[in-house]
This record gives C-alpha cells, structure tokens and sequence, in this order.
C-alpha cells in the first residue's frame, strides 16, 4: 500500500533518497516519521535506512556535493546535509552484543535484519521514495489498532536497553491506547534494569513522557508497576491527574514542568540530571509553597504563579476564582517606593529592611496601599532595629 504523505514532497529529502537509490542502494524512511504521518501528526525529523555502508554514503555524498557528517559512523549513522537541512543516514544493522543500555553491531543488506532490532512494530515501518510502505514486522495493524507491542520476544527486548522500559510508557501516553498481553507484567519484573540507565536518558524520557498530551494514565500505570517510584522516589500521580483537567479547564498548554513538580519527588533534580534552569524552577515551585499567589507573581512573575495555581487546583487547595487576573496585575505592579524615597531617614541595612517591608504590605494590601502609607510603613520597619 501507498501512504499520502506530505513531507515525501520535501525537496531536500527526496535529494538524498535519490543519492542513494541511483547507485543502486535501498533508500527508505523509517521510525518516527512513518509512525506520525500515518496518524496524522506532524513530522519533525525523516530517518533513512539504507543497505549502503556509512563509507559509501559519505562517498555517495560527496560525489553529490552534498556534506556528510560522520556523526555516529560506530553505529552505522551518518549525517547528510541538504540544502540545510539534516538527514540521518543509518545502515541496515543486527546486534551482535548489548548490555542493557548499548549495542554492538555489525551491518546488513537486508531489512528485515534492521526491522528485528528496532524497539516497537509501529516504530518498525519503512516508506520508499514514493511511499510506499514496507512493513516486515506486521506493525502497521498494531499502529492502526493503537496498540503498542515490541518487535519479537519482549523481554529479550527490554535486556537490550532497559530505556525501552520507559519508551514503552511514553508511547503508551503518545500514541496507543493499550499494550500487547503480559507487557506491564513485565516491564514490573525487569524494571530494577533502570538503575544502569544514566540519569541523562532517563531524563530526556520524562521530558517527553510528560510532555503528551495526557500522560496521566501512563504515569499512573508507571506508579503501579513501580516504575514512577524506581526513577523518581516519593512520586505519586495522583495529583497529574487533576492537574492534566485543571490544565484543560484553563484551556493551557502542557509542560512537562509544571507536570513533574505536580508528581512530588524527593529529589527529581538531581536524579534526572535537570539543568540549572530547570532545577531552579523546581525550587521555586517548592519554596512557593506557603506564599500567596500576589507574591509569587511579584517576585517569579506570572507562568510561575499560575503553574502554582494550576498545582493548588489540582490537590483542591482553595485558590480564588479571580487567580488569573490577580497573578496577571501582580506580575506586572511596580513598587512605587524607591530608596531616594527613605534617605536621609534611612541608611544602610536599613533602606533595605524599610522596602521590604513595604513592599510586603504593598501585595498584603492587594496593591491598593498609596505611596505615602507605604513610605510611613517603610520608615518604621527601616529604623526598628530590634
């Protein structure tokens, strides 16, 4: 069969598949992209396989005049620019040795070597040219059938890369509506295979697994089958649940920040090896928990606060109704005291400890308090030196 897809009239794409296939090479898109275009979703970036071996691609390509990148030639993927634009170009390969997190391989002329390695039949789809579509390990049903089932024997599958065990849960959230028999059985039995996963995949998974549409059935089954607390201990999904209907009812966009500080762990920081930035949300989120809206607004501005609230809603802590407006005003209020307005009264340590005290009465007063009130309350707290 023939799948309409729009991304095969991509001029720099069809450049490198013609790279190939005039030489007398196989050139086919395969994974992700075939998977979303059949449902329907966008594609971001086009997978090519190939019976080519990485030297010969780079020949290939530059003999087209086209930039070829080695950029995991080890593996049998080289990178092809065209036009400014990057494809991966990876040989056909089968494992010879893996260790639950990577692989050693050797290189293949045929398909159906390449299909039986991949991950997921619906992640093992293959599109010419033209589009037509290959389909070795029957995944095309399981796709249409939104059912997720690994490609052969599953627990062989698993002990190649235990990653698969979270891949398994984010697909689940993104693009099925249940698994093949016995897979929750045992992703629970082999899930203590994570812990030689380093932090860094594991925290680009959860990036994405929080990052679907409502991930909140899949975190869910991730806490029962003791996933969710084998990565992340203290979590619990009961509040991304609420959270994910909060964020409808508010009609605002996912993030998977706001959904990870929603699950309550000890220290996600640290075991998902966050950035800084990332990091300092978190904090943030937890420092903010005894503060008023106004104030978080104030002093985090108003995607923090309204994060927060969001959080509050889902755990039924009472926010009021007008919240969006309120972080809207204080997010945007400017103090008018300034320190020329304290001195010569004030100096010092003082000036500080008198506009921060105004400013604590500016947000108590709803930002309705006038400048001389807060003046007066400033000049008060800047000389109490007790």
């Amino acid at each position: 069969m023939k799948l309409a897809a729009d991304f095969l009239s991509d001029a720099p794409l069809q450049r490198v598949m013609s790279m190939l296939s005039a030489s007398g090479h196989r050139a086919l898109i395969v994974g992700g992209a075939v998977r979303n275009a059949a449902l329907g979703y966008a594609v971001d970036d086009v997978d090519i396989s190939t019976d080519a071996h990485p030297k010969r691609v780079i020949e290939l390509a530059r003999d087209a005049g086209l930039k070829a990148v080695p950029t995991g030639i080890d593996h049998g993927t080289v990178t092809i620019v065209a036009d400014g634009t990057g494809f991966e170009v990876t040989t056909f390969r089968r494992d010879l040795e893996t260790d639950g997190r990577w692989a050693v391989v050797s290189f293949s002329d045929r398909i159906e070597d390449d299909a039986a390695r991949r991950d997921f039949t619906m992640n093992a789809l293959y599109l010419t040219a033209d589009g037509q579509l290959l389909d070795p390990v029957n995944g095309w049903n399981d796709l249409q059938n939104r059912e997720l089932r690994f490609v052969g024997d599953p627990a062989t599958r698993i002990r190649e890369d235990y990653l698969r065990i979270l891949r398994f849960f984010r697909f689940l959230a993104w693009y099925a509506e249940s698994s093949a028999p016995g897979i929750t059985g045992l992703v629970a039995a082999e899930r203590a295979g994570l812990s030689g996963v380093s932090a860094e995949r594991i925290g680009a998974e959860i990036r994405k697994l929080l990052s679907a549409p409502d991930p909140s059935a899949s975190v869910a089954l991730m806490e029962e089958t003791g996933v969710l607390t084998q990565i992340l201990p203290g979590a619990k999904s009961g509040t991304l649940t609420a959270l994910v209907l909060q964020e409808r009812h508010e009609n605002t966009a996912p993030d998977w920040q706001r959904r990870l500080a929603a699950l309550g762990a000890e220290d996600p920081a640290g075991v998902l090896r966050l950035s800084r930035q990332e990091a300092t949300y978190l904090s943030t989120v937890n420092a903010s928990a005894q503060m008023s809206l106004d104030e978080i607004a104030f002093h985090h501005g108003f995607e923090l606060a309204r994060d927060i609230a969001l959080i509050r809603l889902a755990k039924d802590v009472e926010v009021a109704q007008d919240w969006q407006q309120r972080i809207d005003r204080a997010a945007n209020a400017t103090l008018p005291v300034t320190a020329a307005d304290l001195m010569p009264a004030l100096s010092g340590p003082q000036i500080g400890r008198g506009l921060k005290a105004a400013e604590a009465h500016w947000i108590e007063s709803g930002f309705a308090a006038t400048r001389p009130a807060l003046i007066e309350t400033a000049l008060l707290a800047g000389k109490d030196d007790s």
